[in-house]
This record gives C-alpha cells, sequence and structure tokens, in this order.
C-alpha cells in the first residue's frame, strides 16, 4: 500500500489556488500527472486533458455546491467566556438517529479548536448534552456521536436560528492549517456546482476545481461528454485510516442513460475487436473520489447504472471493485486517507505507487488547491 513508504513533505500542501501563485494565472494552472495501465507516469499541464481524452469519452462531474460550513462558537458560558470552539456543519439529517431517535433537523458537526493562526486543530467533542453559543444568540446542543465508540463526529440540534441562514450570515469555508490564509467562498465553488436548497457540501469537491468554462468548452467540443451526479460531502478531516461515513447522493436518470450507453458502445467494439473508424472510446472517468461514490452506489452487480437518489455508505475497496467506472481523475491524496483504497479500486496498487513516488520526486502540490491525478486503463 501507498501509505507504507510515501512521505509527503510538508511545503508540498498548496497553500494559496492556483489563480493566485502568479499574474496572468488561472483556476486551470496546475500539473496532471497520468497512469495508464502499466505505461510510465506521464507529465502534463492541466490544460491538456482534451488531448488525453478521447471523443465518446464520459466524464462523470459533482454538481454539489460548497457550504460556508465553519462557525465560530463557545462552549458552556452564556456571557461569551466559555472555549472557543468552530463547528464545522457536516451533513445534515434527514433518516433515522442510530440511537433510535429521529435525527431529523439534526447536523453532523465536529468542534475544533482554533489555532491562532485562522485555521483549526482537532479537538475531541462531547460529552451528550454540551452547548455551543453560535453568532446571533443561537445554541448548538450535541446529542450522541455518530459512531458509538467514536468522538470526534456528533449529532446536534440548533435552537435560534436556521442552520442554512446561520452559515450564509456567519459561516465561512472550512479551512486547515496547510492554507495559507482565508479565502472567499467563490474559491471553494467548481464550475460544475449548482444551487441545491438546504444541501450542499461541508468540504469542496476539489478535483474540480481547476476546470474553467473554456475548458469544458474544449472537452465539448473534442466530443467528451459530461454527466452530473450529486453527493454532497461531508468533513474531510478524518482520523488516520478512518472510513468515509454516510452521505446523500443522486444519480439521475439522464445520467444512468448516458453512462449505459457508453458503455454499451464500449463492449460493441471490444466484440469487433477492435474499434470501428470513428467509434467513440466511451470511457467512464470520474472526477473524484465523490463521483466514483455516487456513481457506483447506482451501480447493480450487472454493471448497469440506475437512477437512484438518498444515502450511500458505500465504501469502494479493491476488493470490491468498480461496476461502472474505468477511470479517475482525482487530487493527491494523504498517505493514510481512506481515498486510497478507492483509487486501487481502479488501478493496480503498484502503479499508484510509482506514480506517487514520482509525484513527490517532482513536486507535485496535494490538498484542494494542488495538482491532480488522471488514473486511466490501458
Amino acid at each position: 500500500m501507498i501509505a507504507e513508504a510515501l512521505q509527503v513533505p510538508e511545503e508540498l500542501s498548496a497553500g494559496i489556488p492556483a489563480e493566485q501563485r502568479g499574474p496572468g494565472l488561472g483556476r486551470d494552472a496546475v500539473r496532471l500527472m497520468v497512469s495508464r495501465g502499466a505505461a510510465e507516469v506521464g507529465h502534463h499541464d492541466f490544460g491538456e486533458l482534451p488531448d488525453l481524452l478521447t471523443a465518446g469519452d464520459v466524464l462523470v462531474v459533482n454538481t454539489s455546491r460548497t457550504l460556508p460550513a465553519a462557525v465560530d462558537g463557545r462552549v458552556g458560558d452564556s456571557r461569551g467566556r466559555g472555549e472557543p470552539v468552530v463547528v464545522h456543519f457536516s451533513t445534515r439529517a434527514d433518516r433515522w438517529h442510530p440511537a433510535g431517535r429521529t435525527a431529523d433537523g439534526c447536523w453532523a458537526v465536529e468542534l475544533r479548536s482554533p489555532d491562532g493562526r485562522g485555521s483549526t486543530r482537532p479537538r475531541a467533542g462531547g460529552p451528550a448534552g454540551t452547548v455551543v453559543r453560535l453568532p446571533g444568540g443561537a445554541r448548538l446542543l450535541l446529542e450522541a456521536p455518530l459512531d458509538p465508540g467514536g468522538a470526534r463526529l456528533w449529532w446536534a440540534r440548533v435552537a435560534g436560528a436556521e442552520v442554512p441562514e446561520l452559515m450564509r450570515r456567519h459561516g465561512r469555508p472550512i479551512r486547515y492549517g496547510y492554507t495559507d490564509r482565508d479565502q472567499p467562498l467563490a474559491a471553494y465553488q467548481t464550475v460544475f456546482a449548482v444551487d441545491s436548497p438546504g444541501a450542499g457540501s461541508a468540504e469542496m469537491p476539489s478535483a474540480a476545481r481547476p476546470f474553467t468554462a473554456a475548458l469544458v468548452a474544449r472537452l465539448v467540443s473534442r466530443g467528451v461528454q459530461f454527466a452530473p451526479i450529486s453527493l454532497h460531502t461531508g468533513v474531510a478531516s478524518a482520523e488516520a485510516f478512518e472510513p468515509p461515513y454516510a452521505e446523500r447522493f443522486m444519480v439521475p436518470p439522464a445520467t444512468a442513460w448516458l453512462v449505459n450507453a457508453a458503455r454499451a458502445r464500449r463492449r460493441a467494439a471490444a466484440r469487433r475487436h477492435r474499434p470501428a473508424r470513428g467509434a467513440p472510446a466511451g470511457r467512464i472517468v470520474a472526477v473524484g473520489t465523490t463521483a466514483v461514490r455516487a456513481l457506483e452506489s447506482a451501480t447493480g452487480r450487472d454493471g448497469r447504472v440506475r437512477a437512484a437518489a438518498g444515502w450511500t455508505e458505500l465504501v469502494v475497496t479493491p476488493e470490491r471493485g468498480v461496476r461502472a467506472v474505468d477511470g479517475l481523475l482525482t487530487g493527491l491524496h494523504e498517505p493514510t486517507a481512506s481515498h486510497l483504497l478507492m483509487l486501487e479500486a481502479v488501478a493496480d496498487g503498484e502503479v499508484l505507487g510509482r506514480a506517487y513516488a514520482a509525484a513527490v520526486q517532482r513536486r507535485y502540490l496535494w490538498h484542494e488547491f494542488g495538482d491532480l491525478h488522471l488514473v486511466l486503463p490501458d
């Protein structure tokens, strides 16, 4: 596994967005590493992506909008002298509480401690009954941990305000210590983001961040197709090797039809032993691990994608494999992140190990403002 040997130097964390690194740069001013089967790892500019895909390929993109999910608060003291915390609103519940009570109106939250530099550091949540005082007179009450054995994420209720309005008025994007400074919410939205009342992602589906309207137009002109899904992500500050928890998703009927049609064309070409002249490749390339999780959650054992919506607890591993996804465009993940198991379901672990070693050697940048990795089949 990559985690066993890889050491990522701290200076390879991308502290600011690409467009702020120099005059005239845009969001797409990042690098793109390409792993194609067992072939040698390739290195490109992200703007070369249209040259690396083929007419008929399908890019599956997450349309979830990033929320200003970090809100300042204080634990305890009604006169504002309690312990300062930052509340990360992660996931709005609309299903049954794990303890048996209804979770409607609850949010999964993470409490973190300010680090004095504008970002935060980990802090255990709880105990049950803890009250956090929020701006505008609102109060947050911790009810129960999401995982009975965990302490990081808690179900909580807010009184005195609606959470979407609280975030709109007093929230800001979630920021971690590897970034240099606060960024406006617009810096955390992707070109594919759409408004969805009452829903959104605690953290940006960042693999799509380097896309610009101009690049999308170039891809479409080359015959590459886009298939939207939504998966509303929770907080990503997971503990080492912590698996992802349930998230809300939707795969619309049009996306299911487009993916199935592309795969059918590809199978037909394979039966002819060679692609017919002008036939599309029909590879399904997920933009980000969120797109993989959503699409695979809507895919049956027969490999057919069906329209679906709700909650997914699917964890894509090498043992489970992928049924609909052929390739993946993603950022560079920490060696202990559970996302790497998903990558190993798409590509061979040894190939990924060589790619990540090359990324460190060539000084690729990590995290949401960093460089990208395109994993394609042979």
